[in-house]
């Protein structure tokens, strides 16, 4: 990926930043993929070795599934006018989609015959949906329709986001002025943005590289609307209207302005924003295509999270409380209690982001093994004997009434 922004960088192939970033993002994907087939490392727990013999008739009910699907998510792009009115803010994934979707037209029929013929459960919600639109009620699961389509409304909503965000990124990293890095200060604002660069372009990828042929499709979506509130009110436009009327806890200074006369604490303390924001990418980058939110695509084990269940969301708040340092007293202490509240308000809406994601990751029996283990081993397993914290940590939601559509035997290493 680095390597690709390098290339782009010095020989821009397209004008159009929404091509470039997609030439970024198609490198990103080989440099994950092309080692896997290569070393054999991609398990294909649900397909066979051998192909059976083709069903032309079911690809083709699959074919009009995805079509389907397709329809379902621009039908929303069409009702909703954060989508439809001008498409200034995601004029570049629609132009990413001109080039997109013709590509994917010509492959989705040879890809789903291929994927299709060695499926052990060929039935899917792909294949039910194609039903649906049939007319052939008779016989399908309902919940299984469903989750297909909350799985489609998640590529559909949180896609365009990123691939916006990374197009941006990709064209202030394109000029960035190299200038600046004089000082630890251009260091460190060069440093923080190269890393959550990282984060979007890798992010932007997975969301498209939801392929079952590489083990990366999802394999769950939550089912619950109060998953889907806390997760979806961290994101545009719903940040917008919370972080203003609810969660603004800004208090004006930054970081920089409190220790600039003080060289020693303002490099220490812009280290230790930039160690958090390491931990944050780091666990970006142990997802590898297989990223999403609101979604379950294979539990993983490696990178940060061996050391704890939701590093990104430690990582990332704690770095909140450092940027904003909402603790420093400007004016009165009421002032700086409030904000210190409105910060933890913000702190507990990810916290039942991450119990709302464990309750539905625990679905899978191999989640409730990781998270065992977790509890014994992990790096803040002491955390579970302090009185109040250990409550909180140790706490986990189920649900009331709610069983997977289908088995979770296809889980990732």
């Amino acid at each position: 990926m680095l390597a690709a922004v390098t290339v782009v960088n010095f020989w821009p192939p397209f004008e159009q930043i929404a091509y470039l970033a997609l030439v970024v993002m198609g490198c990103a994907a080989l440099g994950i993929f092309v080692p896997d087939l290569l070393w054999q490392k991609v398990q294909r727990r649900t397909l066979a070795p051998q192909p059976r013999p083709a069903d032309w008739p079911r690809v083709g009910i699959k074919c009009l599934g995805l079509a389907a699907s397709l329809f379902f998510v621009a039908l929303i792009y069409w009702l909703f006018p954060e989508y439809n009115q001008g498409g200034q803010f995601y004029g570049n994934y629609y132009a990413a989609l001109k080039i997109l979707l013709p590509a994917w037209a010509v492959v989705s029929v040879p890809y789903l015959y291929w994927v299709d013929r060695r499926m052990s459960q060929p039935l899917d919600g792909l294949w039910q949906l194609g039903q649906l639109m049939l007319g052939r009620w008779r016989g399908l699961d309902g919940r299984l329709i469903g989750q297909h389509l909350l799985g489609w409304l998640v590529k559909g909503f949180f896609l365009p986001l990123m691939f916006t965000y990374f197009c941006d990124n990709l064209n202030k990293l394109l000029h960035y002025d190299l200038n600046l890095l004089h000082n630890f200060q251009g260091i460190y604002d060069w440093a923080y943005f190269a890393m959550y660069f990282i984060d979007v372009s890798l992010v932007s990828m997975t969301y498209l590289m939801a392929l079952r042929a590489t083990d990366t499709h999802i394999r769950s979506t939550e089912p619950t609307v109060f998953g889907w509130l806390v997760a979806l009110v961290c994101y545009q436009p719903f940040w917008s209207l919370i972080s203003r009327q609810y969660i603004d806890y800004d208090t004006g200074m930054s970081w920089g302005a409190w220790f600039h006369d003080t060289p020693w604490l303002y490099d220490l303390w812009g280290c230790l924003i930039l160690s958090t924001v390491v931990v944050y990418v780091w666990a970006t980058i142990a997802f590898g295509a297989r990223f999403s939110n609101l979604t379950h695509r294979g539990i993983i084990t490696n990178g940060p999270y061996r050391y704890t269940k939701h590093p990104a969301y430690l990582a990332k708040n704690l770095s909140w409380w450092l940027i904003s340092t909402p603790f420093m007293i400007t004016g009165s202490v009421e002032a700086t209690l409030r904000r210190c509240l409105l910060l933890g308000l913000l702190n507990l809406i990810y916290y039942l982001r991450a119990k709302t994601e464990e309750r539905h990751l625990s679905l899978d029996p191999v989640y409730q093994r990781y998270a065992e283990w977790i509890d014994a081993h992990g790096l803040l397993r002491g955390l579970n004997r302090v009185p109040g914290i250990g409550a909180l940590a140790r706490w986990r939601p189920k649900f009331a009434a709610y069983s997977p559509p289908t088995p979770f035997n296809e889980t990732a290493p």
